[in-house]
């Protein structure tokens, strides 16, 4: 079968299925970061908690690229912000599993080796 080519109203149609699928990943790298930003939630040296921070910086960036039209630059915006959360999360949990294995040695430690269960770690 010959490939389709699209004209007139099925175009419009075809730019507008685009634009859709950009919203929705917009709207889904948006959500992910206010779940990443939940994590956070100490505060600053000003006693500003960092979630709100994020968030407050994260809807900032997203309404200055709003009017955004250059397909090629909103996709680089997306892959971008994609990975940065991505690696926020990856440094996050590393720190996070780094803190709790700091916790059970200690725990570790201070109860001469044995567990919770007063079994011996031999």
């Amino acid at each position: 079968m010959p490939p389709t080519i699209i004209t007139g109203s099925a175009g419009q149609a075809a730019k507008h299925l685009k634009s859709s699928v950009t919203r929705s990943e917009a709207i889904s790298l948006y959500r992910d970061i206010l779940r990443t930003a939940k994590a956070f939630h100490w505060c600053d040296e000003k006693g500003i908690p960092w979630h709100a921070k994020l968030k407050a910086e994260a809807r900032k960036e997203f309404e200055a690229s709003r009017e955004e039209r250059d397909p090629l630059i909103i996709a680089r915006m997306l892959v971008t912000g994609r990975n940065c959360v991505d690696e926020v999360r990856r440094r996050f949990n590393d720190a996070d599993r780094k803190c709790w294995e700091r916790i059970q040695q200690d725990s570790m430690n201070r109860d001469g080796g044995g567990g919770r269960d007063g079994r011996s770690g031999k």
